[in-house]
């Protein structure tokens, strides 16, 4: 296994890596490719740049554009000058969009002018005059041909700051603490505004390491990343799980099945970042028997036990299943690359290193091995929400304990086992069911493929238990054979009173992948 980077800030742990593999391969992508050494010049460049323009420590500073590797070095050049890096979701809405700007007290914006269908200088457009909606934005850069307005470009911050001495750069750089937030990442906001997550350097450097090991990744491993940097899957997890590691970085700038084929294959890529339906898409495509992918070894995703095995089908024979939030720096959870397949397709592995945490029931109390209640986490786990207390006050236990909302059970050897979410908990006849044990009962049968359960609402039971069904490739299943597979296995009270069959495609997700588990039910409105 490797060691661990002495440095505890961003651009500490830059220099200290392009010292030590400063010829290897560091980022690929935009047909640009960028050694340790010249990732860090290029970072200390633009960093000179942005501090010409008035950037300076605890400054928050936005951006808004695809996988591109102006995103990473801007993010690092950021970081460099103890600013604050607030990522923007490329999927944004205009009201978002002035939202992330506004609460994040966003003093400079760094973006693309569009990204697929979206057109984020039109949102801007719609959010004029900039003086009145965002007073506190005092500058964009755009990247790309097309500006905004008086904008300037990505290159000519470059220019702006060759006047500015290196020791300028690395007063800076020392002057950061490792505990100062360098990260502002907003959560996705479903059920309410969105809440800025915020992260600290030296955790985004131990934590990340930590996740690296578990993968046994060293700087030999090139990661194919097509997850949007936006999320902290992206620019938390990935991206300094291979910078702690001297690994190499190679983006897709949005994910396209064949595309991702390709660069698996011609950039020999060997760990793999991505979520189920990514990799549905990649065994899908018509490509895909043309592709060698047997560079592919490990990497992180998450899923149902089918899901994972259909990722070491792809290659990734080693991969690791994941469990964490933003709010625990991607990951407070993973199974070790080492472990049997059976172990690394139903658990989530073991807690990391530096990482305490506890299941316990409605009233606070810790539980045993073996039984299902709350997760809850301490150690790597953030500060707070960003200009929010009353949320951060719901967050944190009287113990300190970070309260995830997640369901979880512990076995006797400590690996967690991921039971979904406690909102999604099916409350029926006035028992709780979590709906990951109804799945996993009905996945053991050998004609499905996959199972959705969810609660419907109920007159007489406040909810009935749901289930949608994927069937295996050229299988049929009885609805009655099926419930008594159930039987066998389950309490009455958790058999589905309602089975509705469906394709995969068929299932609703979020643009990140995610199964939308709140819109579940609306399959059952008119049974």
């Amino acid at each position: 296994m490797s060691t661990m980077p002495t440095s505890r800030t961003v651009p500490g742990l830059l220099d200290e890596q392009a010292a030590r593999f400063g010829a290897r391969e560091a980022l690929v992508g935009g047909g640009t490719r960028y050694t340790y050494a010249q990732l860090r010049d290029e970072v200390r460049a633009f960093a000179k740049g942005l501090h010409a323009l008035g950037v300076r420590k605890g400054d928050h500073v936005a951006i808004l554009m695809a996988n591109r590797p102006e995103w990473i070095i801007a993010d690092l050049a950021i970081c460099a000058l103890g600013a604050v890096m607030v990522a923007v979701n490329t999927w944004v809405t205009t009201r978002e969009l002035c939202y992330a700007l506004a609460h994040s007290d966003a003093k400079m914006l760094i973006a693309s002018d569009h990204f697929l269908k979206y057109d984020y200088f039109a949102l801007l457009g719609e959010l004029e005059p900039l003086a009145a909606t965002l007073p506190g934005l005092e500058g964009i850069v755009h990247v790309g041909s097309r500006g905004y307005k008086e904008s300037l470009a990505f290159a000519d911050v470059y220019a702006r700051g060759r006047a500015v001495p290196n020791d300028v750069i690395e007063r800076a750089a020392r002057a950061i603490d490792p505990r100062d937030v360098c990260y502002l990442l907003y959560t996705s906001g479903s059920t309410s505004t969105p809440k800025g997550v915020q992260l600290q350097h030296y955790a985004l450097i131990e934590n990340m390491w930590q996740i690296g090991e578990r993968m046994h990744v060293t700087e030999c491993d090139r990661l194919w990343l097509a997850v949007s940097l936006f999320w902290g899957l992206g620019c938390e997890n990935a991206l300094f799980n291979l910078l702690t590691h001297g690994g190499c970085v190679v983006l897709q700038e949005h994910f396209e099945p064949g595309e991702a084929l390709r660069l698996i294959e011609v950039e020999r890529c060997t760990l793999f970042y991505g979520t189920p339906n990514m990799v549905q898409a990649m065994a899908e495509h018509p490509d895909r028997p043309a592709r060698d992918l047997t560079s592919l070894r490990s990497g992180g995703t998450v899923g149902t036990p089918e899901q994972i095995r259909r990722v070491v089908d792809l290659g990734a024979r080693e991969i690791c299943n994941i469990y964490g939030l933003t709010e625990t720096y991607g990951n407070c959870a993973v199974t070790d690359a080492a472990e049997p397949l059976d172990i690394r397709a139903t658990s989530v592995g073991r807690p990391l290193p530096g990482v305490d945490l506890r299941i316990v029931d409605e009233t606070g109390r810790p539980l045993g091995p073996g039984e299902v209640g709350e997760i809850r986490v301490k150690g790597y786990v953030t500060v707070g929400y960003y200009k929010d207390e009353e949320k951060n006050r719901a967050a944190f236990d009287a113990d300190g304990y970070f309260v995830t909302g997640d369901l979880g059970m512990l076995d006797a050897e400590g690996r967690l086992y991921f039971r979904g979410r406690i909102k999604e908990m099916i409350k029926t006849g006035g028992i709780n069911v979590a709906p990951v044990e109804v799945e996993e009962t009905l996945m053991a049968h050998p004609g499905v493929k996959l199972a959705c359960v969810t609660g419907v609402p109920d007159a007489r039971r406040d909810e009935v238990i749901a289930a949608l069904i994927v069937c295996e490739a050229g299988r049929t299943i009885a609805e009655a054979d099926l419930l008594a597979h159930c039987r066998r296995a389950l309490a009455a009270y958790k058999i589905p009173r309602l089975v509705k069959f469906v394709t995969e495609a068929d299932l609703p997700l979020t643009v990140t992948g995610k199964l939308q588990k709140n819109r579940l039910a609306e399959f059952f409105a008119k049974m």
